[in-house]
Parts: structure tokens; C-alpha cells; sequence
């Protein structure tokens, strides 16, 4: 019998990470989103946007 030949999916080498978007509410309505890495940096990026009184809320969500 022919041997089958191995494909390349299984041998992906490339870093793999998860991403998380953090999004910031403000009153007037507006949105502003951005993307990390790094879970602990988008929670302190969060936090940090939470001191502005301008601020209504923030989220952070795993999209990936």
C-alpha cells in the first residue's frame, strides 16, 4: 500500500495567544475599543480608564 503523506496543519509552529478587547463607554455616548495580548494589561488599562469622570463604563472580553 501507498504510505500517506503527513500535511503541514498539525505542525504549525507559530506563537499562539489569546486576545482580549477592552472597551470604554463614555457618557456621551461613545465607544472606544483595544485589543491585547495580555489579560493583566487590559485589566489595568481598564482600571485606568475608569478614574476619568468622563467614563460611564468599561469591558473586558476574550475574542480569541
Amino acid at each position: 500500500m501507498k504510505k500517506r503523506r503527513k500535511t503541514k496543519f498539525g505542525k504549525d509552529k507559530r506563537r499562539k495567544h489569546r486576545h482580549w478587547q477592552v472597551t470604554v463607554y463614555y457618557h456621551d455616548g461613545e465607544k472606544f475599543g483595544r485589543v491585547y495580548t495580555d489579560r493583566a494589561k487590559a485589566a489595568k488599562f481598564a482600571e485606568r480608564q475608569k478614574k476619568s469622570p468622563v467614563v460611564k463604563a468599561t469591558r473586558v472580553v476574550q475574542i480569541s
